[in-house]
């Protein structure tokens, strides 16, 4: 088949637009393989890269999709033969170089990770880079040496790398997760929240330079207003794992938590992790897939983006969405 379906941005000056396109299928690139894709996932950042001065494509026309998993089907590497199948999260993917919402795909070799043998390509784009973030920072809060009990709350808990890490958190024996979520989302005690509050619940009136210690360590997908009123709550020694900001990118605070109650301040990046950094993080889902069953997920078609993407912008979008290369 020489050509193929993709889902596709263009804007200029004066036009923009987004939808599926036919594309042909091109010559193999120099230190690429061509990958059949079968899954993508949707994230935060593939829904604004969608939109119009969306802030993350950087030249146009672009195929979003900072994911993709599928098998090679052209090759000229022997460490990456025809008929392995692989995934590629972060880089340059979806970004500068074209994304995962394709039926087909070119991908520089140094990006691919080997899906290992007990991983399908569907379950892999299940954890996609909401389940690789949400792993790096619950690996880097393992590092920190919590008791099991630790007050651990996870912001955005009912997104993707939200939902993701309180059910990694649970998978490995803490029993203290507060979920902290705009929506009702009760299905976050399904996959191991002990408590759900709102924003509002922990947001004082006036957010003082400490607060009451009530907070071991937070995974924080959301920043803004919400981090700026969780960290005069940690406690002594406590850690803050940042790896989003759907919630804006300014930060409030003062130099007490820091000095007074030594807190640390930890960046989650899932783009340019290192290669065997990769691995070893998707070895790690591998042994934890158990947590997907319980997982929140909708499948969708590459034809259905447009109206995935609207929902998830609007903020009425839940847990993790997978898309099927099919129209």
């Amino acid at each position: 088949m020489s050509k193929y379906i993709a889902f596709e941005v263009n804007q200029t000056e004066n036009i923009f637009s987004r939808g599926l396109t036919t594309k042909e299928r091109i010559p193999l690139a120099t230190d690429a393989v061509e990958i059949r894709v079968h899954y993508s996932g949707v994230n935060y950042k593939d829904a604004l890269a969608t939109t119009k001065n969306g802030g993350v494509i950087r030249s146009y026309p672009m195929i979003p999709g900072i994911d993709l998993a599928g098998e090679i089907v052209t090759s000229k590497d022997e460490n990456f033969p025809v008929g392995k199948k692989v995934l590629v999260t972060g880089y340059g993917l979806g970004v500068t170089h074209v994304g995962g919402y394709s039926q087909y795909q070119q991908v520089p070799t140094n990006w691919l990770v080997e899906i290992p043998e007990t991983l399908d390509e569907k379950k892999a784009m299940t954890f996609g880079t909401a389940g690789f973030t949400a792993a790096l920072a619950v690996l880097a809060l393992e590092e920190k040496g919590y008791e099991k009990e630790a007050a651990i709350f996870v912001t955005g808990a009912s997104g993707g790398v939200g939902s993701i890490a309180i059910a990694l958190l649970h998978n490995l024996g803490y029993t203290n997760i507060t979920a902290v979520s705009r929506k009702e989302a009760a299905w976050l005690t399904d996959i191991g929240a002990t408590n759900i509050v709102t924003p509002e619940q922990i947001i004082p009136e006036k957010i003082k330079p400490l607060a009451k210690q009530s907070v071991h360590a937070v995974i924080d997908t959301v920043g803004g207003s919400l981090l700026s009123a969780l960290l005069p709550q940690l406690q002594y020694n406590g850690s803050a794992f940042l790896c989003g900001n759907a919630g804006g990118i300014q930060l409030e605070t003062t130099v007490l938590p820091f000095i007074l109650r030594g807190i640390s301040v930890i960046g989650i990046d899932s783009v340019a992790t290192p290669t065997e950094q990769r691995k070893a993080v998707w070895d790690f889902l591998t042994q934890q897939q158990n947590i997907l069953a319980n997982l929140k997920v909708n499948e969708v078609l590459l034809s259905d983006l447009d109206l995935i993407f609207d929902t998830l912008l609007s903020g009425q979008h839940e847990g993790r969405t997978i898309v099927k290369m099919e129209v």
